[in-house]
């Protein structure tokens, strides 16, 4: 099978190579996955191989047709059109074939293609974990949640998009960052009650639309710089999400400590990567964002695509990431 392998943790042109790789075989709960589209993620180019280390096939997001099953499989059979966001200690997506288990993957939207499709996994397991795993916001009881306000930091991006317009579903008032106007307009298309500026002061923006303090954060981009703001405008007893590392001390017993705030972290992998009871969970929820998506209640994230499959455009996806201007989702489709 053809495979997309980088060699180096660089974006030159030489740094990601096309190979021949033998076809896996699955057995137990995998199913074996035709790739037909991608979706890119920061994770893509973070997770890229150190000089001189082995090559790695990345690619997390994608979707695809069910080719084969093995003997434990009951959730699929050949010939169904999938979606799901693969496993960061397996290789990954950029590839023609690819082994995954059928816990973490789902029927994709029927509204949708499958590009469209690829767009959406990894950033409506992250946005749906954070939400209502860490932050324990229940989606099901919107009543019970008016008047309750969740600012999102990092509103464009492709985790911000889609807890826009979830937290939207729970009842809840949002308030999004977004620095430049396009990324503005985007966040109030998905949703968004009010917009703020994360590159400015946000703490009198947010007085500006009369709150003193918000009952949760969650904060999908960079920590170090906005940490002091968070602690000013979270409310005494509220939570805050977090899902990007930091290189900087973060004083947890200031004004945090004070406020008994609830600090919690989301990663996407750590069901696939511990192989943790409820890995199946993840199955569901994209069985359940997929019924949003065809119910019209949940807008697709895809807003850049690409064409082929090939190291050329997973290059240009992996500069564009890395450019951190990215609104909504990027995906390439197909194979030459």
């Amino acid at each position: 099978m053809k495979a997309i392998q980088f060699i180096r943790n660089s974006s030159d042109t030489g740094s990601a190579v096309e190979v021949e790789l033998p076809s896996p075989s699955p057995s137990g709960h995998d199913i074996l996955v035709k790739i037909e589209a991608i979706g890119l993620n920061p994770v893509d180019y973070k997770v890229r191989p150190a000089e001189g280390n082995a090559p790695k096939t990345l690619g997390f997001d994608a979707s695809g047709i069910v080719v084969g099953t093995g003997e434990d499989v009951t959730l699929f059979q050949k010939g169904d059109q999938v979606y799901y966001a693969g496993d960061i200690t397996r290789p990954g997506s950029n590839a023609e074939l690819q082994l995954v288990d059928e816990r973490i993957v789902a029927k994709r939207p029927g509204t949708l293609d499958a590009a469209t499709s690829a767009a959406l996994p990894l950033t409506a397991l992250t946005a749906w974990e954070s939400l209502f795993n860490r932050l324990q916001i229940n989606l099901d009881t919107p009543e019970k949640n008016a008047g309750k306000t969740l600012l999102i930091i990092g509103g464009a991006g492709g985790v911000g998009s889609i807890a826009i317009q979830l937290a939207k579903l729970a009842g809840l008032t949002v308030i999004a960052t977004a620095s430049r106007a396009e990324s503005a307009d985007w966040c109030r298309k998905l949703g968004a009650d009010h917009i703020i500026n994360h590159h400015e002061n946000m703490a009198p923006q947010l007085g500006e639309l009369g709150m003193k303090t918000v009952d949760y954060i969650a904060n999908f981009n960079e920590i170090s710089r906005v940490w002091e703001a968070m602690a000013e405008m979270i409310a005494p007893q509220g939570s805050v999400v977090l899902i990007t590392g930091h290189e900087d001390h973060l004083d947890l017993a200031g004004t945090f400590k004070l406020k008994s705030v609830n600090i919690c972290w989301e990663f996407m992998f750590t069901r696939s990567m511990f192989k943790t009871d409820d890995l199946i969970e993840q199955h569901k929820i994209l069985k359940r964002v997929a019924q949003l998506i065809d119910e019209g209640k949940l807008r697709a994230t895809a807003n850049e695509s690409l064409s082929p499959i090939n190291a050329e455009n997973i290059l240009e996806g992996h500069r564009r990431m890395e450019s951190q201007k990215a609104i909504g989702k990027l995906t390439i489709s197909g194979w030459e």
